[in-house]
């Protein structure tokens, strides 16, 4: 986010993009479904917290393709139904869209104007470019939040690591496995640093009572990591491959780092308490295993997932390397013999958390 590394999704609608890639994004927009209409019913009912007449909604994070609008349409809809129901006119509704510059904001655009020329009571619609580890709005001016599968993303690799230039993933299995706490403990602290700055940010700029509805991936509370993130840890086992094959430089690789941590619910809720500025509304915690089966059924499924997220941080980095990266990635999944990969699937400690807040 405030980094300097490409953290955005593969641009356009080719078979590799983020765009034709985004099912699992998608299937964890529908779970945050009710708890946004939860919330605008809520803020619609508040005459205190709905000043005017109108009602600002800001998606953090929103990327591009289909799944740009999913969060912001609910909200609207569920308005729309709101009012219908109680035959009270809609308010005013403005809905703003953030991700960082390199996002592919044509796409975004074109589709806030199809939304602005939908039925439903749109007056204002916008683009925020930027950091949502930065101010983005006005002091007091938002009503409802939303961040789906975003928070996940560190606004840089951990800085304990790169300082002392202590790699993620270790080539050595051995050095692997005795660094590995050190490299949790260093991911933990930076997602520490990162979630209380964007509640602090995002205090600042909800009206007293707005709400903010999150999703992120996180870690089952009763797993205890004895590896590496599944998606980032393929991408290390890929990629340390072409370091064996001379295609990549080791000392490059070495200082390689992926922003992304999965935090616990645990850790979770003690951040959102210790920072002060919200109250947990609600939690909810489900098993992303239907999903990622679906993401990594076939090799052509599972190449397109990884290069649609991690294609611009490699190129980045590595420089021209994707179509060596696809094919180590193709060797990866046929090599998976003992269905390791399959079993790592299966009992993933990953888990996909959901929380509804309150401005305190």
């Amino acid at each position: 986010m405030a980094s300097k590394q490409a953290v955005h999704m593969k641009h356009g609608q080719g078979e590799t993009s983020y765009a034709r890639n985004s099912s699992f994004q998608k299937a964890e927009q529908n779970r945050m479904k009710p708890l946004i209409e939860e919330v605008i019913t809520d803020l619609c009912s508040s005459t205190s917290t709905l000043l005017h007449g109108k009602i600002v909604i800001a998606d953090l994070g929103c990327s591009s393709g289909p799944n740009a609008l999913a969060l912001v349409s609910t909200a609207i809809n569920a308005i729309h139904n709101h009012c219908v129901q109680l035959q009270q006119p809609p308010p005013e509704i403005c809905v703003l869209l953030n991700d960082l510059p390199d996002t592919d904001f044509n796409m975004v655009v074109k589709s806030l104007v199809t939304l602005r020329q939908s039925k439903n009571p749109v007056v204002v619609t916008g683009v925020a470019p930027g950091s949502f580890y930065e101010r983005l709005f006005t002091s007091n001016s938002l009503h409802v939040v939303c961040a789906s599968n975003s928070l996940q993303w560190l606004s840089k690799a951990p800085e304990d690591l790169t300082r002392n230039r202590i790699p993620a993933f270790d080539i050595d299995e051995h050095a692997r496995r005795e660094m590995l706490p050190m490299v949790r403990e260093a991911y933990e602290k930076q997602f520490r640093k990162d979630f209380e700055l964007f509640l602090e940010l995002r205090a600042k700029e909800l009206v007293s009572g707005g709400r903010m509805v999150i999703s992120l991936v996180g870690t089952r509370s009763d797993v205890i990591a004895s590896k590496f993130s599944l998606f980032p840890g393929i991408v290390a086992q890929i990629l340390s491959v072409m370091v064996a094959e001379g295609v990549i430089d080791k000392a490059k690789f070495d200082c390689f780092y992926v922003p992304l941590h999965g935090p616990s619910i645990e850790q979770v809720r003690e951040i959102i308490k210790e920072e002060g500025s919200f109250s947990i509304k609600e939690m909810r915690v489900h098993d992303p295993t239907a999903e990622m089966n679906i993401a990594l059924s076939s090799p052509r499924k599972f190449v397109n997932n990884l290069i649609a997220l991690f294609e611009p941080i490699i190129v980045q980095h590595f420089g021209e390397v994707m179509d060596e990266f696809v094919r180590a990635a193709e060797l990866h999944w046929s090599l998976d013999v003992d269905g390791s990969l399959r079993e790592e699937r299966v009992r993933t400690s990953r888990a996909m958390l959901v929380v509804s807040l309150a401005k305190a």
